[in-house]
């Protein structure tokens, strides 16, 4: 396979052929295999054996691969998490989010959002809505209370329990609507049916005629980067409504795509 790879690198008009052996043997090493027996790695990777010694060599002096002490042969190295690390972090999880969101608000016709965690509460992010009347009037920028909140209660679902007890030690939770849930241990069941579920369900649970529904979106370390809700009225989100699983299915699939944007690989 990698072989094949190489060859078809070899023949493209605009390709470079020693840089796609240099990935190639990247990817080789990534997959854990440390070379200690070039010939085997020459014949796996379908890389010429002379080459190949010269490419470990050159990957070494980068940084991109090193040797490991006692074992011997080759590892990833420092210099390559660290390119990663930086590639990572400049993809901007608002600017990522953008067209899943579009694709959303395309595919259901209900506006859709995304938000973050600080303390108690969400901020909004990035906001798409479809040409209707019933377009949330939610702004970037915007806090709502995260008990109260669809996209607040997945996030506050993946928190640890001390650490969710801990942020709310204390702390009075406001009512919003008679489904609000007001003390700590109705809170944590709550959040509990929402890890189960992946989805966390709004029917008017905040505000009147308003449904939702969110999903996490993981970042490349597998923490929880935010999430994202689509919102229109309750009568969408009402269970035995038959749209529920079209919302369910395109919501994750959206919340999954932004999560493999960020790096995340489950």
């Amino acid at each position: 396979m990698a072989e094949a790879s190489a060859l078809l690198v070899d023949d493209s008009p605009y390709g470079v052929p020693p840089v796609a052996r240099a990935f190639t043997l990247l990817r080789y090493v990534a997959a854990g295999n440390r070379c200690r027996n070039t010939s085997q790695a020459a014949k796996a990777t379908g890389i010429n054996r002379t080459t190949l010694i010269r490419l470990l060599a050159t990957l070494e002096e980068e940084g991109m691969i090193e040797a490991i002490p006692d074992d011997g042969g080759y590892r990833l190295g420092t210099g390559l998490i660290t390119l990663a690390a930086e590639a990572l972090h400049g993809r901007d999880i608002a600017q990522v989010s953008r067209p899943h969101l579009v694709e959303l608000v395309r595919e259901l016709n209900l506006s859709a959002h995304l938000g973050i965690l600080e303390g108690r509460e969400i901020v909004y992010l990035a906001r798409v809505t479809p040409n209707s009347h019933l377009a949330s009037n939610v702004r970037e920028g915007t806090r709502l209370p995260a008990h109260a909140t669809s996209i607040g209660r997945i996030l506050l679902a993946d928190l640890a329990p001390e650490e969710l007890r801990k942020r709310y030690a204390g702390v009075r939770l406001d009512a919003y609507s008679d489904k609000t849930r007001t003390s700590l241990a109705d809170l944590e069941k709550q959040l509990k049916e929402d890890k189960a579920l992946g989805v966390a369900w709004s029917m008017a649970n905040f505000e009147p005629e308003i449904g939702s529904g969110a999903a996490l979106v993981r970042d490349h370390r597998g923490q929880a980067a935010g999430a994202i809700n689509v919102t229109g009225h309750a009568s969408a989100f009402s269970p035995g409504n038959p749209r529920l699983p079209e919302i369910e299915a395109a919501l994750k699939k959206a919340a999954t795509g932004i999560s493999e944007a960020l790096g995340f690989r489950g």
